[in-house]
């Protein structure tokens, strides 16, 4: 199979499995079983092959296993772009994440030269109705997919800002002080304003007469108020001089990309998404994440691996016919997580399943023949 695919995955003492060994062919992979099972533990597992903290973003020691704590391994074989490549990640007890890839020490942004990861999980369910914090998650999650660096660019604008609150809770008024920690939120903030943009830009893209199922979501980008229309360095280092006195009075820093919001309408009805549905709010999250995989793939030629836990519960049998078509088209290879064989009834044998079980604290996961 062309494409981005794991074709061997294994954990050690990894969340509630203690050993999991699977074999894969690069199909898409349905992974069914009980409430607590250990499904999405799977899942995480394998976001974990992308730059970042995985789909739960969990520290290190929490994916130990339980009561053991003896730390944890993931290896997988990868096969992207034709060529094979060997992870192995782990940390031990009280120990930082580490990874090596075919044998070799990396850093975590090595992984994105391998494979681009994107997902969606239960937890963003309630996205379009709750704070904008969560939103500005889900856009940077799928900017980084186009963008590895943007990770960074993020990491360097917050390390700056806290340095500027600090000095603006302690009343510094020194100018000097100032200066060279607002050159690197100015430049960083640049950076992020300008991916986020691109980012937007190439989901509409994805999205403009694509066959689908699914509603099309017309993006915005919303600036804080004393941000809008900032782009570049210069803009932002200025708002930011101009902005010391309302900032020290406030305790915090008003003005960035760190207050900025995602919008979105539901195209075919006129309506923002916080005002519909809650299956409609669902529809319009596929829809993101299927124009997120479209558009690196007609980047890069290559479909990315697409996460998907516990969607299908949420479709009727002819949308969830449609979404297995879709990732069937992609031609990459999809994850996706159901309490039973039946929610992925409309796959046949277009998919690998895997069945998950749970026995007195021990997970289990065997390749299910059944759907064929």
């Amino acid at each position: 199979m062309a494409g981005t695919y794991v074709r061997a995955l294994s954990l050690s003492h990894f969340r509630s499995h203690r050993r999991v060994a699977m074999v894969l062919d690069g199909r898409p992979v349905a992974l069914f079983g009980p409430n607590g099972a250990g499904k999405t533990n799977i899942l995480e597992a394998v976001s974990l092959l992308s730059p970042g903290r995985g789909l739960r973003r969990a520290a290190a020691e929490e994916m130990a296993r339980r009561p053991e704590a003896l730390g944890w391994k993931i290896k997988a074989e990868f096969v992207t772009g034709g060529r094979f490549h060997e992870l192995e990640m782990g940390a031990e007890a009280g120990q930082s994440r580490s990874l090596k890839i075919d044998g070799k020490p990396e850093l975590q942004l090595a992984l994105a030269a391998l494979a681009r990861i994107v997902w969606l999980i239960p937890a963003q369910d309630r996205l379009w109705i709750e704070g904008a914090e969560g939103r500005r998650r889900f856009l940077d999650r799928m900017t980084m997919s186009f963008f590895p660096e943007h990770g960074d660019a993020v990491l360097t604008h917050e390390k700056a800002m806290r340095e500027r609150n600090r000095m603006l809770k302690d009343m510094v008024r020194d100018a000097m002080w100032y200066e060279a920690v607002e050159a690197q939120m100015a430049e960083a903030a640049a950076r992020i304003t300008r991916h986020r943009a691109e980012a937007v830009a190439r989901l509409a893209t994805a999205q403009d007469g694509a066959e689908t199922a699914f509603p099309v979501a017309d993006l915005s980008l919303i600036a804080a108020e004393g941000s809008e229309g900032l782009t570049s360095t210069d803009d932002f280092a200025s708002a930011h001089m101009q902005s010391r006195a309302r900032d020290m009075a406030a305790g915090r820093s008003l003005i960035g990309p760190h207050r900025s919001d995602l919008g979105a309408i539901y195209a075919a009805k006129e309506t923002e998404a916080r005002l519909c549905s809650t299956g409609e709010q669902k529809a319009l999250l596929i829809s993101l994440i299927l124009a997120n995989a479209r558009a690196l793939k007609a980047e890069t030629g290559t479909a990315p691996l697409v996460l998907l836990d516990e969607v299908a519960a949420h479709l009727d049998a002819g949308r969830r016919a449609a979404l297995f078509d879709e990732i069937c088209a992609l031609g990459g290879q999809a994850w996706m997580t159901g309490t039973g064989p039946e929610l992925f009834a409309e796959l046949g044998d277009r998919a690998q399943a895997f069945d998950i079980t749970e026995t007195d604290g021990q997970s289990a996961v065997q390749e299910w023949k059944g759907h064929t």
